[in-house]
């Protein structure tokens, strides 16, 4: 969905309304990277908790900056707010997992 709002695609940049761009562009990052940390898990590699905790938080320091962004009188969507948050909360969460997960005596 990121990827339709920042190239316009199908016109949905129209229908979002007021977007932030490095909200969008940060989620978009996310994404990418959050297919990288599944092919780590899945490999048993170490590196994927590490990358999933720096993914949150390269989301902790955009969620800072959007809140700076509102307190200046920036545009936003409400529901940006609570979609930070969740992406936020689910990549903690996440990295969690993966970590007692990787941490396993078998």
């Amino acid at each position: 969905m990121s990827s339709s709002v920042l190239f316009d695609w199908f016109g949905i940049r129209a229908k979002e309304g007021n977007y932030v761009p490095f909200i969008v562009k940060t989620n978009l990052t996310a994404g990418i990277l959050y297919l990288i940390v599944v092919y780590g898990f899945l490999k048993s590699k170490n590196w994927s908790f590490w990358l999933m905790l720096s993914i949150a938080l390269v989301l902790l320091f955009a969620f800072t900056a959007f809140y700076i962004h509102i307190q200046t009188g920036g545009l936003y969507e409400g529901r940006t707010i609570f979609a930070m948050i969740f992406r936020i909360l689910f990549t903690l969460l996440f990295a969690g997992f993966i970590y007692m997960n990787s941490n396993k005596k078998i």
